[in-house]
């Protein structure tokens, strides 16, 4: 009797006995030291039911000029600090940001890429804060009742299926990284840094609940940015796939910029490399313009430079980007897929490179 009991009583009510949403009320709790929280519900980062990621007071969105490509995952940004703290302007790297900062990076996959009002699936959340020992990366897996995020620093695996922009049905074993290989991506001059929360990344409108706005200003005015003087003087990259904010050179650039110049940089783990892809890098060798490969195992494959001007299929940063076999394949953290709409942007741009180009012999 009991046993049938239990069952009309889950029956009876409107949820089951699944887990009900969680909803969350009061200000954004955000620990600088101790042991990390459990459920990201904990943080008071989203309002309401956890799933509609409707932000707290003084949590902020923001998008990026171009963007990390993470096997076609959409991204939700947000920003917090604490009352009266605010991140310093540098108009050339990533800002100086106070300890009790929060940057939120929600990644998910609408059902149909087509029209997100299907809806969506929340896959991780990935939280990076400003602790009293510095920046530490944390990653939030949701639950299948799109409830709330669980901490699991080993990560995990999911599958994942979708409907893409063209119609296609695609499917991926999705891969969350653990809390060690947020390194991999964060470690400038081997500290853990902010990415994406630069000038150059940020100087862009964008829609807010108040009205639309650029986001550099945005910042200033909310009182979370400071030593920032104007959008005019601020340092900005095209968008990828938009023809209008920059030519190809500029938008392929861009591409690689906020995709691999976190690590091929001067002091980013890709140093030894010699091939530095932030937009800032002049020198036409270091871009990989005729450089040689310096390549270990199969990474060069049988080609002699990372960018052969003119010559896509005999360049190593394309035959490295186009792979997915992890012994090859650069990206080499964030990606099972390739990203097929950027690569026909970057084989353009080595194929358009003529005697004209200011990196041709």
């Amino acid at each position: 009797m009991r046993k049938f009991l239990v069952i009309g009583l889950c029956l009876a009510t409107i949820i089951g006995c699944q887990e009900s949403a969680t909803i969350v009320d009061g200000p954004v709790n955000v620990p600088t030291s101790g042991d990390f929280l459990k459920k990201l519900s904990e943080y008071h980062l989203f309002r309401g039911e956890q799933k509609n990621l409707e932000p707290n007071d003084g949590v902020l969105p923001y998008t990026l000029n171009s963007t990390l490509f993470t096997d076609y995952a959409h991204k939700a940004r947000f920003v917090w600090m604490p009352e009266g703290k605010a991140a310093e302007y540098n108009p050339n790297r990533e800002f100086d940001f106070p300890v009790g900062a929060i940057l939120i990076k929600n990644f998910y996959y609408p059902f149909d890429f087509r029209d997100e009002s299907k809806g969506r699936r929340i896959i991780e959340t990935r939280l990076l804060i400003n602790r009293e020992d510095g920046w530490v990366g944390l990653p939030y897996i949701w639950n299948e009742e799109q409830t709330d995020a669980q901490l699991e620093l080993a990560g995990g695996r999911t599958d994942v299926s979708w409907i893409h922009d063209d119609g296609s049905e695609k499917s991926i074993n999705y891969v969350i990284p653990n809390k060690n290989q947020c390194k991999g991506c964060h470690e400038y001059d081997k500290a853990t840094v902010p990415i994406g929360p630069k000038a150059k990344h940020l100087n862009r409108d964008f829609a807010y609940a108040d009205g639309e706005m650029n986001q550099l200003e945005k910042w200033a005015a909310k009182g979370y940015l400071t030593g920032f003087t104007s959008k005019e003087e601020a340092p900005k990259l095209a968008v990828w796939d938009d023809e209008s904010t920059g030519t190809l050179d500029a938008r392929a650039r861009a591409w690689l910029d906020i995709n691999c110049a976190h690590c091929h940089n001067a002091e980013g783990p890709g140093n030894t490399s010699g091939f530095f892809l932030n937009i800032e890098e002049t020198d036409c060798t270091k871009r990989g313009f005729y450089k040689t490969n310096v390549a270990a195992g199969r990474g060069g494959g049988q080609y002699m430079y990372d960018i052969a001007p003119g010559q896509p299929d005999s360049s190593i940063i394309v035959y490295r980007m186009e792979s997915t076999d992890p012994g090859i394949m650069m990206p080499e953290l964030g990606r099972k897929l390739v990203h097929e709409e950027a690569m026909q942007v970057i084989r353009q741009w080595i194929s358009d490179m003529d005697e004209k180009h200011p990196c041709s012999k």
